[in-house]
């Protein structure tokens, strides 16, 4: 999932940046409330984590600021004020989940996860993809071929899921850059041809036909069999 973490505090910021990265998602962080509004409505964000106290804009007005724009996206606000009527102000602000601070990181992830998964406007509740004989479900969080388990790495799961949601269409090198890493991850690097080979090695070796393709000049494509 793409992520916005709005939050100013640089220790805090710099860790979950790095575990949400570690854990297959991709990323973006604003430092204060301003550009964190600015970000969060130009951007394609599945979900936010906004700190309640931030520099130039709170984070209660930055969410309803969105919400008055028209924006759905899912809104995980973090505070360290975690009285009752704290967590009640956040979710009528907007917000569509509160944690307090101090937490554990496998709470936030896993309420991450859930807002995830709700639907987006304009999308279907889609949780699974298919394309031939190869199946990912992202509930579940696997992949199989065949019927045959494939295990994946985060990255390489979140690569696919991407590639298989935009079956039989050409995905660009910076499509990628986009949704699967980080936007200023360096280009000019083979990071994504190394991990598109080691995908490749993974769903079509021992099957038949390929499904990973190289368009050649233009990006990939995963495809299904022609008939």
């Amino acid at each position: 999932m793409r992520i916005l973490l709005i939050e100013d505090d640089r220790e805090t910021a710099a860790y979950l940046t790095k575990a949400l990265r570690e854990a297959g998602h991709v990323p973006d962080h604003a430092s204060d409330g301003v550009t964190g509004s600015d970000l969060a409505l130009s951007g394609d964000y599945d979900v936010l984590v906004v700190d309640r106290m931030l520099p130039q804009r709170d984070g209660l007005a930055v969410v309803s600021e969105l919400r008055k724009a028209g924006s759905d996206v899912p809104v995980l606000i973090l505070s360290a004020l975690g009285r009752v009527d704290d967590r009640v102000t956040g979710l009528r602000a907007g917000g569509d989940d509160y944690l307090a601070k101090p937490f554990a990181f496998s709470e936030l992830l896993a309420r991450i996860e859930v807002l995830g998964r709700r639907r987006r406007p304009g999308e279907g509740e889609t949780t699974s993809y298919r394309v031939g004989d190869l199946e990912l479900d992202r509930l579940s969080h696997t992949v199989t071929r065949g019927g045959k388990a494939i295990p994946l790495q985060p990255r390489e799961f979140r690569l696919l899921e991407y590639l298989m949601r935009n079956a039989e269409k050409v995905v660009t090198r910076t499509m990628l850059l986009e949704h699967v890493w980080d936007y200023h991850f360096d280009p000019q690097t083979n990071v994504i041809d190394v991990h598109v080979s080691r995908l490749r090695a993974k769903i079509d070796k021992g099957f038949s036909p390929p499904l990973l393709h190289t368009v050649r000049g233009a990006g990939y494509m995963v495809r299904g069999p022609r008939r």
